[in-house]
């Protein structure tokens, strides 16, 4: 099954994140496609290259970055919500790129399911 992913709460702040990373990471596993990851709201705070957790903590931003480098995700922030919150190309995390609401549209059709974590 392909799936499309939307994440739509922050890095730390919300369990979302936490469950969308799981629920890929499972569902790669388990054989399903996941070609694209959109982040979207304040979801795309888990794209910032600014995120420094302490040492002992989990680092959910290099986490996505390596999922999506091992098994070839597109990792999609949304433009608008991205300049919104002051996140632009030159603080974006490696293995996320900025584009529009067109790409969530693309992924939900060409998708069999999408999965939306948070609100």
């Amino acid at each position: 099954m392909k799936l499309a992913i939307m994440i739509n709460e922050g890095v730390y702040q919300h369990q979302s994140t936490d469950s969308a990373y799981q629920f890929v990471k499972a569902a790669i596993e388990k054989g399903h496609e996941v070609p694209r990851i959109f982040f979207y709201h304040d979801g795309v705070y888990n794209a910032s290259s600014l995120t420094d957790p302490p040492k002992d903590d989990r680092n959910i931003v290099m986490r996505w970055a390596k999922l999506a480098h091992e098994h070839n995700i597109d990792m999609v922030v949304c433009v608008a919500a991205a300049l919104r919150r002051g996140i632009k190309d030159e603080n974006l995390a490696e293995g996320f790129r900025i584009s529009g609401l067109g790409q969530l549209v693309e992924a939900g059709i060409q998708a069999d399911r999408l999965v939306v974590f948070g609100d």
